[in-house]
């Protein structure tokens, strides 16, 4: 570590940072209907999700690599404040999409940011056009569709195999389940996510000559990189955690427990490959198949739908950003200073803008939080579910005990 210079040193600390923003901006995936079920305590779900996080960051490098000799082309010129300046695009989107309550791609935020700021600096010859549409835009768009097929039909299963017991017996063991499975969840955040930042520590120390092309992080780097994403996974993204765990579907035990396996099997084979997924894409078609397999169950179109355009607008987003930064970062010595002073203007006013509007781990299962996730009508969609496989009839009661409830359990569940 000798030979790093200040500019590298300023990149891989860059980079760390991201990480940080990883992993309170996906704690939700793992730990959303863990938390919103009650199978787990807000603050233990966190913790349980930091410590499985820096675990998985020591399962593989097969990611890392194809970010550092993958998308990226480090032979084309590459500089370290390119790197730089793609980061703070990466942070910088992030940061609004966590303000917002949205649980975008911090993945496509990094890829975005980077390929913005190579384009703006290098130009398109640099990035790996053919890399970029087999390992990263294919990936975007079959993961949370198998994601979400694969836990509508465990959804299904699951309810079928449970026909007929009584249904607090059985919520208390798949609320065992939903542990378990949100802590394979997390050990596969930490090998798919962790790993990206590595590879881009790895690709600036390649671009400073500190170590050899196609080189796999050195241990330092992984060590580092999984301390970051736990520390972030730790410290709990609670607007997210609300809009997965309340704002999306409505879901129960069994659903959070197929929701979380179906996302942990995709995430895990994808990172066995080297393909550099979204696991907050995977973790959130597996929550909407889930609230679709159940009878009766709802889905909150209108959250998806800004979830959706969320992950469209990401890549570009981000990297529009990332290339202004590294246009910035290209005028030299001020420019990175420039760059530096910018971003964190930027994310110390997001920062204090959340303050206005906190979301908590106190209130994060509080639909009437300052956020607000209102009520939203049945959709068309899910009406056409509910009128083909209508929600089981509600078992007879007389009328003075059924009437009170029936207004504040709708106010609950909306």
């Amino acid at each position: 570590m000798e030979n790093i210079t200040l500019l590298i040193g300023i990149v891989i600390v860059t980079a760390l940072v991201f990480d940080f923003t990883n992993g309170f901006h996906d704690t939700a995936n793992a730990m959303a209907t863990t938390i919103s079920t009650g199978a787990l305590k807000p603050k233990t779900a966190v913790a349980m999700s930091a410590v499985l996080n820096l675990v998985g960051a020591f399962l593989s490098v097969e990611v890392a690599k194809t970010i550092s000799g993958g998308i990226i082309d480090e032979s084309a010129g590459i500089r370290p404040e390119v790197i730089f300046a793609g980061l703070v695009g990466a942070i910088v989107w992030n940061l609004l999409t966590w303000l917002a309550g949205l649980p975008s791609s911090s993945s496509h935020a990094l890829f975005g940011g980077l390929i913005g700021a190579t384009v703006a600096s290098v130009g398109f010859d640099a990035v790996n056009a053919d890399k970029v549409v087999m390992k990263v835009l294919i990936p975007a768009v079959a993961a949370p569709i198998v994601a979400g097929i694969a836990a509508w039909a465990a959804t299904r299963l699951t309810f079928r195999l449970a026909k007929g017991r009584d249904e607090a017996d059985t919520a208390k063991g798949y609320r065992a389940g939903q542990i378990a499975s949100a802590a394979l969840v997390s050990l596969a955040h930490g090998t798919n996510d962790a790993q990206k930042t590595m590879g881009v520590i790895t690709l600036a120390l390649v671009t400073g000559g500190v170590v050899a092309p196609h080189s796999d992080p050195p241990l330092w780097v992984v060590v580092s990189a999984g301390l970051a994403i736990a520390l972030g996974t730790y410290l709990g993204g609670w607007r997210i955690i609300q809009t997965l765990g309340k704002g999306l579907a409505d879901i129960k035990p069994a659903q959070g427990f197929a929701a979380q396996t179906g996302a942990a099997t995709v995430i895990l084979a994808s990172s066995h490959i080297g393909f550099a997924l979204s696991t907050t894409q995977v973790c959130s078609g597996s929550i909407m198949g889930s609230g679709l397999g159940r009878k009766g169950g709802v889905v909150r179109w209108s959250t998806a739908g800004r979830m959706v355009a969320a992950w469209g607008l990401t890549l570009p987003a981000a990297g529009l950003v990332a290339a202004g930064a590294a246009l910035l970062a290209d005028q030299g010595d001020w420019g990175i200073a420039a760059v530096a002073v910018l971003g964190l203007g930027v994310s110390g006013a997001i920062w204090a803008a959340s303050r206005r509007k906190p979301v908590t781990h106190d209130n994060v299962n509080d639909l009437n939080t300052p956020q607000g996730l209102p009520e939203e009508p049945v959709g068309v969609v899910t009406a056409a579910l509910q009128a083909v496989a209508p929600p089981p009839a509600a078992p007879s009661a007389p009328v003075t005990t059924a009437a009170a409830p029936a207004a504040p359990a709708a106010a609950t569940t909306g």
